[in-house]
């Protein structure tokens, strides 16, 4: 398993999957452009529909930083497009159905909850900058605040051009 603090400073993990959008998307798409790239457990689940509707809510500041969000679940892409609707989200929702991506990511890992362990997604969120480097993650992310700690670690970090 690949803890998440030891992907600051390396090249992300290229990869190529089906979106709401009705393509695949892969990274090398976003190639000159900053990624805000965040992992998620469910659609249509409290935090997840608070943090996604905060991406939205904050998503043109994002596009003034040249940067692109992509949302990550393990969630078909029938429960993405019902989540995009309900919520009217302007960004791309990935479905990582095979959790390929969230293991390369490391942020599939075993949890516990209420006493039961299972495995699942670590809510986490990575920016990737336009040469395609993780230069900043945060794993077991607390919705509250954190779009625009991401933001501004963005506009304080990366360059807009």
């Amino acid at each position: 398993m690949i803890n998440v603090a030891d992907m600051r400073g390396k090249k992300a993990p290229d990869f190529s999957l089906p979106a709401s959008t009705g393509e695949n998307i892969s990274l090398s798409d976003y190639a000159g452009k900053n990624v805000v790239l965040y992992f998620y457990p469910k659609d249509m689940t409290p935090g997840c529909t608070t943090q996604a509707c905060d991406f939205r809510d904050w998503s043109a500041d994002f596009e003034k930083e040249n940067t692109r969000i992509l949302g990550v679940s393990p969630d078909p892409l029938e429960s993405h497009q019902k989540f995009i609707e309900k919520n009217e989200l302007p960004f791309p929702l990935l479905a990582d159905e095979n959790k390929e991506l969230a293991d390369a990511f490391g942020v599939w890992q075993l949890k516990k909850n209420f006493g039961k362990e299972y495995m699942g997604i670590v809510r986490s969120t990575f920016i990737i900058d336009k040469n395609g480097t993780i230069v900043e993650e945060w794993d077991n992310v607390k919705v509250k605040n954190h779009v625009e700690e991401t933001l501004q670690y963005i506009k304080d970090h990366l360059k807009s051009s």
